[in-house]
């Protein structure tokens, strides 16, 4: 999904989305940054069927959240500080596991790519922006940086 552009003031619904969005993105960059550095099959590019691939990540995602609940393994597979953290002032502190990855090739920087969003794309969009203002608010939200 792509964030509302331009700069806007506290508290507006737009900043607000882009806020959220972003947090949702550091999720998931940590979930598959952890996951590429333990199960080496994402370090690269899966040469396989569609389905193949699928089976591979559903079943690395199940081992993953395994071992995440684990009581024996959780300390071990996710010890303090791997994840992407945020401090009071919204400071994004880089979790340990990207610096673990020196050869990891399947983490490259995404490129910025100029096109225009569909109008079903913009429609999903608004309404998110305009859930996160209503029954979707949590209190965090407005600590927007």
């Amino acid at each position: 999904m792509k964030p509302y552009s331009g700069v806007y003031e506290n508290g507006n619904c737009k900043r607000i989305f882009n806020y959220r969005l972003s947090r949702a993105r550091r999720v998931v960059e940590n979930v598959f940054g952890i996951m590429a550095s333990v199960f080496r099959v994402f370090r690269g590019p899966i040469l396989l069927e569609p389905e193949k691939v699928r089976d591979i990540t559903m079943t690395c995602v199940l081992l993953h959240n395994f071992l995440r609940k684990s009581r024996s393994s959780n300390s071990i597979y996710t010890p303090p500080g791997i994840f992407y953290t945020e401090n009071n002032d919204g400071i994004v502190i880089p979790g340990s596991w990207r610096t673990e990855q020196n050869c990891t090739k399947s983490m490259f920087p995404l490129q910025r790519v100029p096109r225009k969003s569909g109008l079903g794309a913009k429609m999903v969009r608004d309404q998110f922006a305009e859930y996160f203002m209503t029954s979707g608010t949590v209190e965090w939200q407005e600590n927007a940086k």
